[in-house]
């Protein structure tokens, strides 16, 4: 997958450098020479020029890209036109970072395929953390549905998936089990190492260190969660 990153401040730099650990090939561009080499080592190809000059971004062969990345967060205008001017090149899916409702409007007019609202999304980060503590990573894959990792802790330690009735109870999905398991290293001490059960059985049983994979919606996590901090 070739993936294009425009704008290289801290959302869209930390974007470009994930996106290549992931595997994907990366062109990072930004009109800043100095965020440019800051970068150029942690993506496949690190580019200095303005988006909205049109010749500038056929010489990348913008158009042969799989997705492109508008982070333009700071300059609402250059994101705009950082958007019309991909989609007039034909790169077929436009993500675009929207600082505000009348920008989020503006983008979906002129053609966005996706608009990512970062500080919505941090928000909503931060509050449940505060609320839910116990959840160590949620992954937001649809509007109102998550991928949640977190301990179930003490109120259903020693029970089997059955006998938590998490589905019945909260109609959310156990997608994975991961356990500590005890195990004897080489130097013969004592010691855990990590086992993820990704197709965990009825009968498997959750013990207070397991984090359990969950899926569902976010009505049905914050009645969850409401019981857990009890």
């Amino acid at each position: 997958m070739i993936v294009a990153v425009i704008g290289l401040g801290t959302f869209g730099a930390k974007t470009a450098i994930r996106l290549f650990e992931k595997g994907a090939e990366v062109i990072a561009i930004d009109k800043e020479a100095s965020l440019v080499n800051k970068i150029k080592d942690r993506v496949t190809h690190a580019v200095n020029l303005d988006v909205t000059d049109e010749r500038s971004l056929r010489s990348q062969n913008i158009s042969d890209v799989d997705v492109a990345v508008v982070a333009i967060g700071d300059h609402i205008e250059q994101s705009i036109m950082a958007v019309t001017m991909l989609r007039k090149l034909g790169v077929g899916r436009v993500i675009a970072r929207a600082t505000s409702v009348i920008h989020e409007h503006v983008l979906n007019e002129i053609g966005a395929s996706e608009i990512i609202k970062v500080e919505d999304e941090m928000g909503e980060i931060i509050a449940s953390k505060i609320v839910a503590p116990h959840v160590l990573q949620r992954y937001n894959f649809a509007a109102g549905y998550s991928i949640v990792e977190l301990k179930l802790g003490k109120k259903f330690e020693g029970k089997t998936l059955v006998e938590s009735k998490i589905r019945q109870n909260y109609s959310l999905n156990i997608v994975a089990l991961q356990k500590k398991v005890p195990y004897i290293s080489e130097d013969g001490k004592a010691a855990f190492k990590s086992e993820i059960n990704d197709c965990p059985m009825p009968m498997d049983v959750i013990e207070a260190d397991d984090i359990v994979v969950l899926v569902g919606s976010e009505k049905n996590f914050n009645k969850l969660f409401a019981e857990l901090a009890e």
